[in-house]
């Protein structure tokens, strides 16, 4: 298991509260549906989704991310 870091700016017309909304709140269940090629699915092992739960990222298998 391993810890990463990423970092992206992007300037967006949609307001903050909406895409953290979106990205961060909702995001187990937007991002496998928006890259299923790259993610297979989020699972919650710990906690209830809120700040210091623990979640399982399941990325796919297929060798096709970022081609």
């Amino acid at each position: 298991m391993g810890v990463s870091t990423y970092e992206h700016e992007n300037s967006s017309i949609i307001p903050p509260a909406r895409l953290f909304k979106a990205l961060i709140l909702d995001g187990d269940n937007l991002v496998p549906k928006i890259a299923p090629q790259a993610i297979q699915k989020v699972e919650i092992i710990e906690g209830d989704g809120g700040v210091g739960s623990t979640r399982k990222i399941t990325f796919s298998d297929d060798g096709k991310v970022g081609s």
